[in-house]
């Protein structure tokens, strides 16, 4: 199969692509265990897309549960060189509207029960990741969405909670005075290993509800994330059908997503294995190419 660039990850409610031609599904063994679910692979205007289910179909895996390094590296496998991940969100300020989309340029991580990182067990490497979404990805989505007329917020930062429990008024009071603009449960972790991966990632944030904090609101349900986030879907796979055809065939030279891992591998060669080395191949393989047997 032809390299797949372009990979989308579909959160809660977000479970297909619509109005895209099926090519086919894909199952995928990563030496993580395994992805979510099959990627579904399509294409858009002559160009290939991999859709991936996040908490499967069905909606079976809880966010702690999600295997994200298999995920990922999924994607890799496959080609992948930019994601878009969409994902339900709390709105932790005013200004910030149920049905509205915020294109994420920040994350605050809270969680503690992830595997985030495909390093360890011998091998180390320390990313740069002070920007953890592409800023020319997060461009090309946001002026789509602006000149298709819907509600966007250029940037926000989303404190990515443990769950599946939603807040209690005190914690999301606090992220409110910490100055968090959007909470969820996932998408911290998928940046963290996207950008290990060195895959461009951006994400698209559907705000469902004010979470819990504004008191003439009702508490955050789950049929009322669910009842807004139908709402929002349909605007979500229109942007993805108007961004993907103008996502660029190559990334540039320069892009720090694209040689992320370039002078983060701390381990000296001589302590990396063969063992090693294959298990990463697809993320580090072009830095050890003399050493891949």
């Amino acid at each position: 199969m032809d390299k797949i660039k372009i990979g989308v990850i579909g959160g809660s409610g977000f479970y297909k692509m619509e109005g895209v031609k099926i090519i086919g599904e894909k199952e995928i063994n990563t030496p993580f265990g395994k992805p979510s679910d099959k990627y579904i692979i399509g294409e858009i205007e002559g160009k290939k897309v991999a859709f991936l289910s996040r908490h499967s179909r069905g909606h079976r895996i809880l966010p702690s549960e999600i295997n994200y390094r298999a995920n990922i590296y999924g994607f890799k496998m496959l080609g992948v060189e930019r994601i878009i991940s969409v994902s339900a969100v709390g709105s932790l300020k005013e200004e910030i509207r149920p049905l509205d989309m915020v294109i994420v340029d920040q994350f605050f991580d809270r969680t503690t029960k992830r595997e985030s990182s495909f390093f360890g067990e011998g091998i180390v490497a320390h990313i740069s990741f002070a920007e953890p979404t592409c800023p020319k990805m997060r461009e090309i989505i946001y002026k789509t969405v602006k000149e298709m007329g819907l509600r966007v917020h250029e940037k926000g930062t989303y404190i990515n909670m443990e769950g599946p429990q939603f807040s209690t008024k005190a914690e999301s009071n606090t992220y409110r005075k910490l100055g968090f603009d959007i909470i969820g449960m996932t998408n911290g972790t998928e940046a963290k290993l996207a950008r290990e991966a060195e895959i461009c990632y951006s994400t698209i944030a559907l705000v469902t509800d004010y979470d819990c904090w504004k008191d003439e609101e009702e508490d955050v349900t789950v049929e009322m994330v669910i009842n807004n986030l139908n709402n929002n879907v349909k605007n979500a796979q229109s942007v993805l059908k108007k961004v993907i055809p103008l996502i660029p065939e190559e990334r540039d030279d320069n892009c720090s997503c694209k040689n992320a891992l370039k002078y983060s591998i701390i381990t000296g060669r001589e302590y990396v294995t063969d063992d090693m080395i294959k298990k990463l191949e697809p993320i580090i393989g072009k830095y050890f190419k003399e050493e891949i047997k």
